[in-house]
């Protein structure tokens, strides 16, 4: 004689109706998001907008605002390569916008944060973001060209989400934001400014030994 099988717990069933339900309803809201006339560059679009509304907001120091807005314009940079991947609508245009666009917003933001810190009378402060600014474009262009010559290259640790945190933080917490009595921006663009220029040394390192391994390499028989 089998065992009976234990008694199902009275909950059990009703939980897992739900968790049907709600895998139910996120399908069907993914499929009606791919159906729409929604594409990733208009997302891109919009991450473009937030970013440039994060960095009027810098120039009238509502830093804890603009914090909101630079967070908000970068979920979208993250949310339009994924979707473009979802639902199929991704173009080689589209990759190149994106990437370029991530460039210029980056850029637009650090540029207002420098205008900020000049007119303060911060110049230190000032030159680490000119610093950060040519970094992270560094990061990102040894990786491009590493990828054009076949070698894959995501080492380091300034990559873009590392880097949208610690401008994040340094923008909610920075002087007059509003929450508490931090001065967290300068600190923010010292930590960009360093870990960018070590990610470029390091990808540099690690391209010149994957090129010279394939050099030394046995040829094939």
């Amino acid at each position: 004689m089998e065992p009976s099988a234990p008694p199902r717990a009275p909950g059990g069933r009703r939980n897992g109706r739900q968790a049907r339900n709600g895998q139910e309803l996120r399908a069907y809201a993914r499929d009606r998001l791919i159906e729409s006339r929604l594409t990733p560059n208009a997302i891109s679009m919009v991450g473009l907008a937030g970013n440039l509304l994060a960095a009027v907001l810098i120039t009238q120091r509502l830093f804890f605002l603009a914090g909101i807005a630079f967070i908000l314009g970068s979920i979208m940079d993250t949310l339009d390569g994924r979707y473009s991947r979802m639902s199929g609508k991704g173009t080689l245009f589209g990759a190149f916008l994106d990437s370029t666009l991530d460039r210029i917003e980056e850029g637009i933001v650090l540029a207002a944060v420098a205008g900020y810190f000049a007119a303060t009378g911060d110049d230190f402060a000032a030159a680490m973001c000119v610093i950060a600014v040519l970094g992270s474009l560094m990061v990102s262009y040894t990786r491009a060209r590493a990828e054009a010559l076949g070698v894959e290259c995501k080492v380091g640790l300034a990559t873009r989400p590392v880097r949208v945190v610690v401008l994040s933080i340094g923008l909610v917490f920075a002087k007059g934001a509003g929450i508490g009595d931090f001065e967290l921006l300068a600190p923010a663009i010292y930590v960009m400014a360093a870990l960018t220029t070590f990610t470029a040394i390091q990808r540099v390192w690690h391209v010149r030994n994957e090129l010279s391994s394939e050099n030394t390499s046995p040829p094939d028989l």
